[in-house]
């Protein structure tokens, strides 16, 4: 059964983004970037809010073509490209190649999705995140955690009705001081 990851960049004091709307504080070094790319081939499905995957979508489909891109932003590209979007949104019209739209029943969709065979889905943005938690449907939470506090901004996590019970599974700790923790719930195996 596959698994839905929410990961996601952080600062220290839990935003995902600055006070402007700006990620400009998560500019990845080699290291961190290539361990997004083994990351990324973990995954059968990027699961996307409108917002984001218009964001991601701007950028990494013609990333491979910018000839002064260092080899390991290329691979991302092109990993990027190779992996099927699912993005969940009520207003947006059409989405670009390897996408799929889907506007209503989220639960039913990745629950679909969840029971089938394959590798996992990684959830990439907070919104979605937060209806995902809402409906119980995060197996584990990834949160790589930059060494910047930016005393404002966008939340990574949403106000919750309840708690959600994690373990952790793992640290990592790469040379710019990011630190990445995975955490899974305690209710599963």
């Amino acid at each position: 059964m596959r698994k839905v990851i929410y990961c996601l960049n952080v600062s220290l004091d839990g935003f995902i983004e600055d006070a402007n709307g700006s990620l400009d504080w998560s500019n990845p070094d080699e290291e961190l970037h290539r361990f997004f790319n083994e990351q990324e081939r973990e995954f059968d499905f990027q699961l996307y809010g409108r917002r984001i995957y218009e964001n991601m979508a701007a950028h990494w489909t013609t990333a491979h073509t910018n000839p002064s891109a260092p080899a390991h932003e290329i691979e991302y590209a092109r990993i990027w490209q190779s992996i099927p979007k699912i993005v969940f949104s009520k207003t947006l019209q059409q989405v670009g190649e390897n996408a799929r739209l889907v506007r209503d029943n989220i639960a039913e969709e990745v629950s679909a999705l969840k029971a089938q065979p394959g590798k996992d889905m990684v959830v990439c943005c907070a919104g979605l995140a937060a209806s995902f938690m809402q409906l119980d449907l995060i197996d584990e939470y990834r949160p790589i955690i930059h060494p910047v506090v930016l005393g404002g901004g966008k939340p990574m996590f949403p106000a919750l009705d309840k708690i959600i019970s994690l373990r952790l599974i793992e640290t990592r700790r790469f040379e710019s001081g990011v630190v990445l923790l995975r955490y899974q719930r305690t209710d599963q195996t």
